[in-house]
């Protein structure tokens, strides 16, 4: 059995991986590392865990484990490893986005590979660390990246893109309260938000040429998980031919599909899924996007990278059931 440790274990993505990783047929939950709350019982935090497991969180790390998953606000993975010394043969997985960018990708000898199966599989599969994708990115960049394959993002493309709450993380703040969020709808960071720079970037390795500007507008929902994404940018092609673009770049992909039908949130809530719809306006290609932010965007795809670095069958262990009523 392959030995896996978790490094931030209270918040939601840990909370998505515990539930996965102990259900895995191939792995052993070895430990799950909390500062402020070792010592309490794991099914105290995520409750969802309750007569699942009994284990409880440590502030001891095993540096030996097979696989390391860090679960860490953005730009603590950094400071972490800066302080604990794993072993040559341990796999490091991070979700957050400290390794994410070409410049920021080799860390102490320490080599990071982007982690979106669907750009990347045959490096992943080599690769000792990942950087797992941001949430947003994810979706944004199954959107757009068929047509980065065949040089064709040559104007500006327009994203509106929303997500649910548990996308702010655990943290409170005036904007993921209840009373705030219920019934509520805004925007934030237009145009700035910090998931451009990878998405920028896997454009750019698909289609060098690429100059134009991705104009993204981040939504706020009044819904738990999930994102929804709409672009569209200039297409001279008809529908067909970019229906055919599309499923020719996700024929081997194990999550990623085309639908002929208009797609909605509930089809990948609870899953490991990017479900993607194409539809034409005149000269315009409209692409729509859906994935589940705390799996395909986070967890989920982070498993999904582990099973392909260690030899595993790719859907091992993300076999969900969505909720769809």
């Amino acid at each position: 059995m392959i030995q896996v440790g978790i490094i931030g274990g209270a918040g939601y993505t840990a909370g998505e991986l515990i539930r996965l990783l102990i259900h895995h047929k191939k792995v052993n939950l070895n430990f799950v590392f909390s500062t402020s709350n070792a010592g309490n019982t794991i099914s105290s935090i995520h409750q969802d865990l309750i007569g699942e497991l009994d284990m409880k969180f440590t502030n001891a790390v095993n540096t030996k484990v097979d696989v390391l998953f860090l679960c860490l606000g953005h730009g603590n993975s950094t400071a972490f490893l800066e302080m604990n010394q794993f072993s040559e043969a341990t796999k490091i997985i991070d979700l957050s986005n400290d390794f994410r960018l070409e410049k920021d990708k080799i860390f102490d000898g320490k080599n990071f590979v982007y982690g979106l199966p669907e750009l990347n599989k045959e490096a992943i599969k080599e690769a000792n660390y990942i950087a797992n994708p941001g949430c947003f990115a994810s979706a944004i960049q199954l959107a757009l990246l068929p047509l980065a394959s065949r040089n064709l993002l040559q104007n500006d493309v327009h994203i509106n893109a929303v997500t649910g709450a548990t996308g702010a993380g655990t943290s409170l703040s005036k904007t993921t309260h209840f009373t705030w969020r219920d019934n509520n709808f805004s925007y934030y960071k237009p145009f700035t938000h910090q998931h451009l720079g990878e998405i920028n970037q896997s454009i750019k390795q698909l289609q060098s040429s690429f100059s134009s500007e991705v104009n993204f507008m981040p939504n706020r929902g009044n819904f738990s998980r999930g994102i929804f994404v709409t672009a569209y940018t200039n297409f001279e092609g008809t529908l067909e031919e970019a229906k055919t673009i599309y499923n020719n770049f996700y024929k081997d992909a194990a999550f990623t599909f085309v639908s002929d039908e208009v797609i909605h949130l509930k089809q990948v809530v609870n899953t490991n899924k990017c479900i993607v719809h194409l539809h034409k306006h005149e000269n315009k290609l409209l692409i729509s996007s859906a994935i589940d932010n705390l799996l395909k965007g986070a967890s989920g795809q982070a498993i999904q990278n582990m099973n392909l670095m260690l030899g595993f069958a790719e859907k091992e262990g993300l076999n969900l059931k969505g909720t769809y009523f």
